[in-house]
């Protein structure tokens, strides 16, 4: 191992040698379609556990911990950490690799062997935080599922594609604010924390990263449940040009009913999605239940 790996490692972390030499070891060929791009750089986790805020009383679930750069940085700091990773060979090793470079933090650790996406449950006490390098090509579907499955989750810090960083923090009136930045600020104050480069994985991916931290606030009070003021936002963001009169006619079963539930909610029926907030949508998915439960 080069002096510099060596001097990387040192507290049992991974460098760019330790990660080659252990995906040769269990035969892992990053690809694209799992959108896997291993962290080589120990400094870079380390940032990332520091950012997270994350303490020796939290429960720590990370998603796709991949060979565990992160996961090793994380089981120094956190009470528990549990990790979910689909991939056969990557879920195989895992464990291994956290016994013999921190053994004495394995009984810590716990593998769930799953795609994360079906994961409802977890072993042992219930996670108080998420940290993770997510998988580019589901980082918004994986996040808002944790989010809707794990209500102790306190807060979250996560890796994602630069541009989804964006959208995900995008405040109303923004033009990258859409479906991701509204369901997320219903579980949660969102906003960009940093960004990370390109170096820092191997493959090294063709896109920027970014963290985006993310704090659990309570939900908008309305008598609509989330199910419900969801499919207002999809509906409203899936022709995002068109007035909302005329993107919710299909939701409301007419553009007359559209316009009743947008009127009853206080929001103009000549306004667009963008400039909504999470609360102007619970709003009118509020009264458009009501209108429908009048006209029963």
């Amino acid at each position: 191992m080069a002096q510099g790996a060596a001097q990387d490692t040192a507290d049992g972390l991974l460098g760019a040698a330790d990660i080659r030499e252990l995906a040769a070891a269990m035969g892992v060929k990053p690809t694209k379609q799992r959108g896997q791009n291993f962290v080589i750089d120990a400094n870079t986790v380390r940032r990332i556990v520091r950012t997270a805020g994350v303490g020796d009383d939290d429960i720590v679930l990370e998603v796709g911990p991949g060979l565990g750069s992160l996961t090793l940085a994380l089981l120094q700091t956190a009470d528990r950490v549990v990790a979910v990773e689909v991939d056969d060979a990557l879920a195989a090793g895992l464990t291994a690799t956290v016994e013999a470079r921190l053994p004495r933090l394995a009984d810590r650790f716990a593998l769930v062997h799953a795609d994360a996406m079906q994961v409802t449950a977890l072993p042992g006490p219930a996670p108080t935080a998420l940290v993770a390098n997510l998988p580019y090509n589901v980082a918004v579907p994986v996040l808002l599922h944790m989010l809707a499955s794990f209500p102790t989750l306190r807060r979250a810090l996560v890796m994602v594609q630069s541009e989804v960083a964006d959208r995900l923090a995008a405040a109303p009136g923004s033009r990258v604010y859409g479906v991701p930045s509204v369901k997320a600020s219903w579980y949660c104050e969102v906003k960009r924390a940093g960004a990370i480069g390109r170096n820092v994985f191997w493959p090294a991916p063709n896109v920027d990263s970014g963290l985006v931290s993310l704090v659990r606030r309570d939900p908008p009070r309305t008598s609509a449940t989330r199910e419900e003021v969801f499919a207002v936002v999809d509906a409203a963001f899936a022709q995002r040009r068109k007035t909302l009169r005329s993107a919710l006619a299909r939701w409301a079963g007419s553009a007359a009913a559209a316009e009743e539930a947008l009127t009853g909610a206080g929001v103009s029926p000549q306004a667009r999605g963008e400039e909504l907030t999470v609360g102007e949508f619970a709003a009118i998915a509020e009264a458009g239940r009501k209108h429908k439960e009048n006209a029963a």
